[in-house]
């Protein structure tokens, strides 16, 4: 007689780090405050088992998280969901506002991205020995900064 061996279900915790870019402690951490739910466990070994819902949801975080969104964002997020179609006004508001807040950062990305560029040629002009080359990249570079200032 044989005796069939069930294999776990799911992905371990080790594999949903690797999957979502999340580490182990920040899965835990997340299903502790309550972002995940209830996370499945395997039954002899007691680990965790991250069944097909948990990964979707995980995945879902891991893009929130990639564009900036907050833990209280992806609370809000996940608790808007839960409210179905009644909650789309509110969500499409979660999202626009948090897009407006990665465009900033993005522009903000994009000037000092400038700056170092402005910074590389002002310091290459001056190992050339190209005085003029240095002074526009010292113009550029000072302009630049006026709008790290305010």
């Amino acid at each position: 007689m044989s005796v069939a061996i069930r294999e776990p279900v799911g992905l371990t915790i080790q594999e949903m780090a690797r999957r979502s870019g999340f580490s182990e402690p920040t899965l835990r951490y997340y299903e502790k405050i309550g972002l995940l739910g209830a996370v499945a466990r395997d039954d002899s070994s007691g680990h965790r088992r991250y069944e097909p819902a948990t990964v979707a949801r995980v995945e879902a975080l891991s893009c929130l998280r990639s564009a900036g969104v907050t833990v209280s964002g992806m609370r809000r997020y996940l608790d808007l969901l839960a409210c179905g179609d009644s909650a789309a006004d509110d969500l499409r508001d979660l999202f626009a506002a948090q897009a407006e807040r990665l465009a900033a950062d993005i522009e903000q990305m994009r000037l000092r991205l400038a700056y170092l560029r402005g910074k590389a040629d002002m310091w290459d002009a001056r190992a050339r020995g190209d005085a003029p080359a240095e002074n526009r990249a010292v113009e550029e570079v000072t302009r630049l900064l006026e709008h790290f200032t305010h």
